[in-house]
């Protein structure tokens, strides 16, 4: 269905002509002395060739204007009503990018590569399966910044994760900040719908705020939430006596991501390989969706640019002629003088 956002713009239309009449008239009383008949008349058959073209000049200036006054309407076609989903959950996403995310602990098929990598991986492919749920992307480093508000585009979600780089927000981690953030986000959202997923590798170390007075925060806006603490327990790494046994995640602070989970009636799981963090969101997939109001919406597309290019050609074509003209009247201009 075409729709005019603002049509009494169109009201305007008759401007030009209003102006034509109240605009005072030019007296012309100057005569002008042609010493050679020749050049006269050659210029008195252009100007003809001109007042012949003036019909069309005129028509041309006020398709400008009407188009220009069509465009400031800002046309639109609206499509028919969509349905939203009619369930799912508010979810937001906290994803650790902080220095210690580019550990190389992690292996896919055969090869290794770094946590942030396999949480693009697996994340990735559960953003995809949250049909009904409303998604947002919160990341954090030694500050917390949401990348994605709560959205159905998960498809959009998605690429802003695969987008994250290492050290975007910091190379340390401020995991309270992030909670704090989500609460922020969550509260207004309806009770049963407030689900908060924290992905972290480490222990907080930087931030306004403690995981524990975040988490208090999060328990009065009733939000759930469920903690992962990403990433291996041991790797072969090499010395000067042979390889040695590490273990890349000693920072791992389990009992604060513990105590978040259980007092906020969440889970705390753990995840030392793709597999396993694959095994938790699919866990997380179970999660019973709760009823919400259906939402409808009609897509929208823009039109103004189509009468806006419309007047910018005919405006050029006008420029054009009116050079071409000029181009003519100075070259019998010439001739006149040489002869």
């Amino acid at each position: 269905m075409f729709e005019m956002q603002w049509p009494y713009l169109l009201l305007l239309a008759p401007l030009p002509l209003v102006m034509k009449f109240i605009a005072p008239k030019k007296r012309v009383e100057a005569a002008l002395r042609v010493p050679f008949y020749q050049h006269a008349s050659q210029l008195e058959q252009h100007n003809r060739l001109s007042i012949g073209r003036r019909p069309a000049k005129l028509f041309a200036l006020w398709a400008i204007w009407l188009s220009c006054l069509l465009a400031a309407t800002n046309p639109q076609w609206v499509g028919e009503p969509m349905s939203m989903p009619s369930s799912g959950r508010d979810l937001l996403m906290a994803v650790d990018i902080s220095g210690s995310m580019e550990q190389m602990d992690m292996a896919l098929n055969g090869h290794r590569i770094n946590r942030l990598m396999a949480v693009k991986k697996v994340i990735g492919d559960f953003v995809v399966r949250r049909n009904a749920d409303r998604l947002g992307l919160i990341l954090f480093g030694a500050q917390a910044y949401l990348q994605a508000p709560l959205t159905y585009d998960r498809q959009t979600v998605n690429e802003l994760l695969q987008e994250a780089q290492i050290g975007f927000a910091g190379r340390e981690t401020a995991i309270g900040d992030a909670i704090a953030l989500a609460v922020k986000r969550l509260r207004d959202r309806p009770n049963a719908s407030r689900v908060l997923i924290v992905l972290t590798d480490g222990a907080n170390t930087a931030g306004a705020l403690t995981p524990d007075k975040a988490t208090e925060l999060a328990q009065k806006a009733n939000i759930k939430i469920y903690t992962i603490a990403f990433g291996a327990e041991s790797m072969e790494v090499p010395g000067l006596f042979g390889s040695r046994t590490v273990n890349p995640s000693r920072d791992l602070d389990e009992p604060t991501m513990i105590a978040i989970a259980e007092k906020t009636g969440g889970k705390y799981f753990r995840a030392r390989n793709l597999e396993e963090l694959d095994q938790i969101h699919r866990e997380l997939d179970k999660l019973e969706p709760i009823e919400i109001e259906a939402e409808k919406f009609r897509p929208v597309q823009t039109l103004f640019f189509w009468p806006l290019a419309f007047a910018f050609l005919l405006s050029i074509t006008i420029a054009a002629m009116h050079w071409w003209q000029g181009r003519i009247t100075g070259q019998l201009a010439n001739n006149a003088e040489v002869k």
